[in-house]
């Protein structure tokens, strides 16, 4: 699985910064107060965790781009200045409250919410702690194993109590809101459009890379990665836990839920196994991890109206989105590295950075993480986040056979008419087949040495995206695979299947519909997913009808600025309102003056001053003076 694409796989089939950054920063004592009480409860509760860095992040740490990123410079450094007014609950992996050796002998991970207090927020009716049910269908004969691996009946080889969250509440708490929903008590329902990153304006897509860059610089106040296996920590007598960024701590849930299994003794492990990938939870795993990513950035900065772009690749004949002002253009000195212009080159530096203002973080260096699945296994260790290299990419030197070219609209047309043409029952597994990229659009067979599709774009890129485990490193990875979430959610709306489509047993192992998807805590269930965005909340510009296609791709952005820049808007306005009124007053007042000129009373002349005299010739004129 070592280095072959993201879904794939060993053979098997199946306006101005500033003003943005302004809109959500708010210098209120409150803010620093509830900052210093959230700091104060994370402090107590980790007192048998590693620590964040005690060392304060400078803002000398953010890339340093001064000609050609200025602006986006500005705007991390306003985000990384000021964050302390926003507290960040995350809502995946292990909670570092249940990080401790007595959560997990107890096996119990129910938090208290800190709106009242109590256990899953229970005396607000948000939520209650409950004993974990897993599904005993059975799994599919790829994985023949029982016991080995800390992924099997997730998540009970950690915690076998966990929220059970009420009404419209969800996280590991319940101290947020499911999907879609949005207040203080989650009763506001709001849909979130997923926009092309072409139709972005420039400062969308200034804030989108800052988003970006804040994440990859931003501890996780709430969450930590797990960095050894259960065997290893002896049944949780000793916790093996690692602090993450925002931005690693995802890089990490993809790599840790299509890691090999380890059988024992160094490079003894299981590798036809991947709980997110090759088969049927393929499409649901992903949505989510998406949604939750959204949700994280939504916490991290604010902005609660922030949704992930999407890269529409169909008839591309390079990577449109290489470039310095998006994902960071070919760096003239190596064709694998980004150009040094892109803010994206520095995910490759090694030096802990300080900010002396921001005293809460601990910024995690700018490096890849995950990406040596080989090494790991050799050592029967998991990865725990250490750097391991600069970013990589190379797209278009690829192997041409394996991808002659990037799929076109004619392939996602085809696809739809194959999937029209198959049978009922099998026409998830077909789309699946198809969208993942194992079998040919045009004919609905797997094609031995190709990969197309969605597997096509992991491969084009050639570099830190080419392969599986590392794939999320670059952050191109959540640009294509929403555009693969839009052409799946073009088929939930064509076919409306019933849940009973999705396979409830013998597919492999994580992927029956009861499975819980791993390592997500809180839980959440395969099949839940198996539905349309419409339902959790959120759109595709380019699948919304015409009306509301130009209200979103065109009115909206507008409107949006306007918004933004409401203040100077309503300063020029008045400043040209009185600029119009003093030009007025003074023309009204030089007409006034031409007007009494005008009416003054006229004698007439006495005596001419000039006389015609006509007894000479030429006629002559003098005076009578």
């Amino acid at each position: 699985m070592g280095c072959l694409c993201e879904a794939g796989f060993s053979g098997g089939a199946p306006t101005s910064p500033l003003l943005i950054a302004s809109e959500h920063v708010q210098f209120t004592s409150d803010c620093y107060r509830a900052r210093e009480r959230e700091d104060e409860r994370v402090k107590r509760r980790d007192s048998s965790l590693p620590k964040a860095s005690s060392a304060r992040p400078t803002l000398h740490s953010l890339p340093i781009r001064i000609i050609m990123n200025f602006p986006l410079l500005i705007f991390s450094s306003t985000f990384i200045l000021f964050l302390s007014c926003f507290p960040a609950p995350s809502l995946q992996q292990f909670p570092r409250v249940c990080a401790t050796q007595e959560a997990l002998q107890s096996k119990r991970c129910c938090p208290a919410w800190p709106g009242d207090g109590s256990v899953c927020g229970v005396q607000s009716g948000r939520g209650f702690c409950q004993l974990v049910e897993v599904s005993e269908s059975p799994n599919g004969p790829q994985y023949p194993h029982s016991g080995v691996d800390d992924r099997e009946r997730w998540p009970l080889v950690f915690y076998n109590q966990t929220c059970q969250c009420a009404g419209n509440y969800m996280g590991f708490d319940c101290g947020e809101c499911k999907f879609g929903y949005f207040g203080a008590n989650c009763g506001e329902r709001r849909e979130s459009v997923r926009r092309n990153i072409f139709q972005l304006s420039i400062a969308e897509r200034q804030k989108f890379i800052s988003y970006l860059n804040l994440a990859k610089t931003s501890t996780s106040p709430d969450y930590v990665i797990v960095t050894g296996t259960m065997a290893q920590m002896g049944n949780g007598l000793t916790p093996m836990f690692a602090n993450i960024s925002v931005y690693d701590l995802f890089v990490w849930m993809h790599y840790y839920v299509s890691r090999d299994a380890f059988l024992g003794g160094p490079g003894n492990v299981w590798t036809d196994i991947d709980f997110a990938h090759e088969s049927a939870a393929f499409l649901p795993w992903h949505r989510v991890y998406l949604l939750f990513w959204e949700h994280e950035i939504r916490k991290l900065t604010g902005d609660t109206n922030f949704t992930i772009p999407y890269w529409d690749w169909r008839d591309a004949q390079d990577c449109q989105v290489c470039t310095e002002e998006l994902m960071g253009a070919r760096s003239r000195l190596s064709p694998s590295l980004i150009s040094p212009s892109s803010v994206f080159s520095s995910w490759k530096g090694e030096s802990p950075a300080v900010d002396e203002l921001s005293s809460h973080l601990s910024v995690t260096q700018l490096v890849v993480i995950c990406s040596q699945p080989e090494d790991y296994n050799q050592r029967e260790v998991l990865c725990d986040g250490s750097p391991e290299g600069p970013l990589l990419r190379n797209p278009g030197n690829h192997d041409r056979n394996r991808v002659p070219r990037l799929p076109t609209s004619a392939d996602v047309e085809s696809l739809e008419d194959v999937m029209l043409i198959s049978d009922t029952i099998n026409t998830f597994k077909n789309m699946l087949l198809f969208l993942t990229g194992f079998a040919s659009p045009e004919t609905g067979l797997a094609v031995t040495g190709r990969s197309l599709m969605h597997n096509s774009l992991h491969v084009f890129m050639n570099g830190s995206m080419s392969s599986v485990q590392g794939s999320a490193n670059d952050p191109i990875f959540l640009l294509h695979h929403a555009f693969i979430d839009s052409i799946f959610e073009q088929w939930l709306r064509r076919h409306q299947p019933p849940r009973t489509h999705y396979p409830s047993a013998n597919a492999p192992i994580g992927h029956n519909d009861g499975y819980y998807m791993v390592p997500f805590i809180p839980l959440y269930r395969n099949g839940d997913y198996f539905l349309s965005t419409k339902a959790l909340g959120y759109e595709y510009a380019y699948l919304q009808d015409p009306s509301q296609r130009f209200m979103q791709e065109f009115l909206t952005p507008y409107l949006e600025q306007a918004q933004q820049i409401w203040q100077w808007l309503l300063a020029a306005g008045i400043l040209g309102a009185a600029i119009a009124t003093i030009l007025g007053t003074i023309i009204v007042m030089m007409h006034r003056r031409q007007g009494k000129r005008r009416k003054i009373p006229s004698y007439g002349e006495s005596q001419p001053l000039l006389i015609s005299c006509e007894e000479e010739e030429p006629p002559s004129y003098q005076t009578a003076m």
